[in-house]
């Protein structure tokens, strides 16, 4: 493995035990004949290939099953329609690529001559198909126990989907709003009840006030996002209570 290929494991949060396996997922088939040249002899189950083709094949796979076990965790209370609805947006072409140039993959990419003549380390699908096979990589190299916080750092962690007011979960209010409504109560009011941590990564805590007393609290890293955590607080308190009678 190349000796910058270092800095995209610091990137990674991961060092590979195999070094060949990152190798193969930065090889692209058009540098693949070269490569071929220098690997004769590997292994017939085809586990270090000469390119990234089969790795990307497996990522692909691999990115499906930790993108629906991530939702379902985060969000225990969507429907099945507002997890598919979210892993289509999580793991497309673009969102992969996007992820492959947070982590400056395309400087990595072993490309062949008419790839990087016309400029393949930026093209999207490429570094889309890249960021499926390293992450194939780091499963066959570590399981998925490795593979799954690195997705969460460099993937789920940074798709808007997930961050607050775009997620399906800023329905809460709008759900909250409904159910007093349909008992004759005022609106909620949301109140601030503090804030923490460096500016660049504030935390902010919500109360939702109803019927004259808090009802429930959120933390979130925007107030939005903390007022729709307060919100869904308030809704299973009051359900609870409505469900006693």
């Amino acid at each position: 493995m190349r000796q910058d290929d270092e800095s995209l494991e610091q990137r990674l949060g991961y060092r590979f035990q195999d070094r060949e396996l990152l190798e193969g997922a930065l090889t692209h088939s058009s540098a693949a004949s070269d490569l071929r040249a220098n690997h004769a002899g590997e292994t017939a189950g085809g586990a270090k290939q000469a390119d990234n083709e089969r790795l990307e094949f497996l990522g692909d796979a691999v990115l499906e099953l930790l993108t629906r076990e991530y939702l379902l965790a985060k969000f225990p209370e969507w429907n099945e329609g507002q997890l598919s609805k979210s892993r289509a947006r999580i793991v497309n072409a673009r969102s992969l690529a996007a992820a492959a140039r947070r982590l400056a993959i395309g400087e990595h990419l072993r490309l062949g001559r008419g790839e990087e003549k016309t400029g393949g380390r930026e093209k999207p699908a490429l570094l889309a198909d890249a960021y499926e096979a390293v992450v194939a990589a780091i499963y066959m190299d570590g399981g998925l126990g490795a593979a799954r916080p690195v997705l969460q750092r460099t993937l789920f962690e940074q798709a808007p989907e997930l961050r607050g007011e775009a997620a399906a979960e800023s329905d809460q209010k709008s759900a909250l709003q409904e159910f007093l409504q349909g008992r004759g109560q005022s609106p909620a009011e949301y109140r601030p009840a503090g804030e923490s941590g460096p500016d660049h990564q504030k935390l902010f805590q919500v109360e939702v006030w109803a019927g004259g007393k808090c009802q429930g609290s959120g933390a979130g890293g925007t107030k939005k996002e903390a007022e729709q955590r307060a919100a869904r607080s308030a809704l299973e308190q009051l359900r609870k209570m409505a469900e006693r009678g």
